[in-house]
């Protein structure tokens, strides 16, 4: 199982990118059903294309945000989607306190 956090949506998303070749060439070395989204990258991705929707100076810029917002919702409607769940906030808290006793 992978987990395929914002960050590589976004990188897979503009597709153009040097990262986007190594990463599609990662992701297609195992199979399709292997990989996983969270609900909470789906919850960043409605955040950051609300945001650019509300900055948009021109009805290009708003067409194009929903656009992304409709782009979102199609690939996330055919996506395994992981929840978060109790057991995932205890995890991410675990991982959140490794994290902050490693800076001291």
């Amino acid at each position: 199982m992978f987990l395929i956090d914002t960050d590589h949506l976004g990188i897979l998303q503009h597709g153009a990118s040097p990262e986007f070749g190594r990463l599609r060439e990662r992701l297609a070395s195992h199979l399709s059903t292997a990989f996983y989204v969270s609900i909470v990258s789906f919850h960043e991705q409605c955040q950051g294309w609300n945001a650019y929707i509300s900055r948009a100076r021109d009805q290009r810029g708003v067409v194009h945000g929903y656009s992304m917002f409709q782009r979102v919702l199609a690939d996330f409607s055919v996506a395994q989607v992981v929840p978060f769940n109790a057991a995932a906030a205890s995890t991410f808290e675990a991982l959140r306190g490794q994290r902050s006793g490693s800076r001291r």
